[in-house]
């Protein structure tokens, strides 16, 4: 008899954590992407040109300001989607590991238990993609990053495109890509390293097969009807074509542009939710063309104290299409 008293507590614990292990396999996963405006630190690396970012450089970049910026961009990133915290953080513009430690180890951020993978570029200034990922909601497999054959073609170097393979909540694989293709002021040279680019993030897309779960985030420095997007034809954009003029991720004197992206592979239309934009009034700055824009961290060279001059976007992906 005192036995089976024993058993009816455990037996009881076992369908509770079955139950709450459904739940959160049935919770979708909430991704976030954002370009995060030169989240750089105050020490030089002896690789890079970084030199603005420093103490004394062009910028004044100061500890003060560098762990301003770090509580602002974790305090977004708890506050997006409002219900429910991000599992997935796609960010372009990050310097190095010690500033990724910093937000996720020492920010508010560190109350969510991220863990972070990020490339290490050749790109002279030190820019960087990175994925913030959550252990318990996304199981890492693999990671590397993969290198745009910029000097092959005599171009300079890029920035690398990140490629991460892990577990969702129910077990389904899962790919996701974060990058940021180079600017499209670049005249003839930049063309060419945006094709490189987007010839690449096609060669994955194709190592990753038809029926694949793949998930692309990233800054690509153009609007949803860039040839840019009719080139990746294995990959389905979940940002429209036709957007009300008054949002977008970027403005730029005075008209908003769409240049941040989330595409997905035909597998996850179904389950993909709509985009939206992360818009809190105290990101915002009225500007001179009567509306307004992100109140970025520098305003060209001069400190502005804001966050990002670009706006977070951010979507759901409901639980996975099962392959056979």
């Amino acid at each position: 008899m005192s036995s089976l008293r024993f058993r009816y507590p455990v037996f009881f614990v076992f369908l509770w954590a079955s139950a709450l292990q459904t739940v959160c396999a049935q919770r979708p996963l909430r991704i976030v992407e954002w370009n995060v405006e030169n989240l750089f630190d105050c020490r030089h690396d002896t690789l890079k040109d970084d030199f603005e970012f420093l103490p004394e450089g062009e910028r004044r970049w100061t500890w003060g300001r560098y762990w301003r910026k770090l509580t602002d961009v974790s305090r977004v990133l708890m506050a997006v989607g409002g219900d429910a915290a991000p599992d997935l953080v796609g960010l372009c513009e990050v310097e190095n590991d010690s500033v990724l430690t910093d937000l996720c180890r020492r920010s508010s951020l560190r109350n969510l238990d991220f863990s972070y993978v990020m490339t290490q570029s050749a790109d002279r200034r030190g820019m960087d993609v990175a994925l913030l990922y959550r252990p318990a909601r996304f199981r890492l497999l693999d990671w590397h990053a993969v290198r745009v054959p910029s000097r092959e073609h005599a171009l300079p170097a890029t920035r690398d495109i990140l490629w991460v393979k892990g577990l969702a909540p129910g077990g389904d694989t899962l790919h996701v890509v974060v990058c940021h293709l180079p600017s499209r002021l670049g005249g003839r040279a930049g063309q060419r390293g945006r094709h490189l680019a987007v010839g690449t993030l096609n060669l994955l897309a194709d190592s990753i097969g038809e029926g694949g779960n793949l998930v692309v985030l990233g800054d690509f420095n153009a609007p949803p009807h860039d040839k840019v997007f009719r080139k990746l034809t294995k990959l389905v954009n979940l940002v429209p074509q036709k957007r009300y003029p008054s949002e977008g991720t970027y403005r730029y004197k005075g008209l908003w542009s769409w240049i941040d992206h989330a595409l997905v592979s035909p597998a996850l239309v179904s389950v993909a939710g709509p985009v939206y934009l992360y818009t809190a009034p105290w990101l915002q700055d009225k500007d001179s063309h009567g509306g307004w824009h992100p109140r970025r961290t520098f305003m060209g060279t001069f400190y502005h104290g804001g966050v990002s001059d670009h706006v977070p976007l951010w979507f759901d992906l409901h639980p996975l299409p099962h392959h056979f």
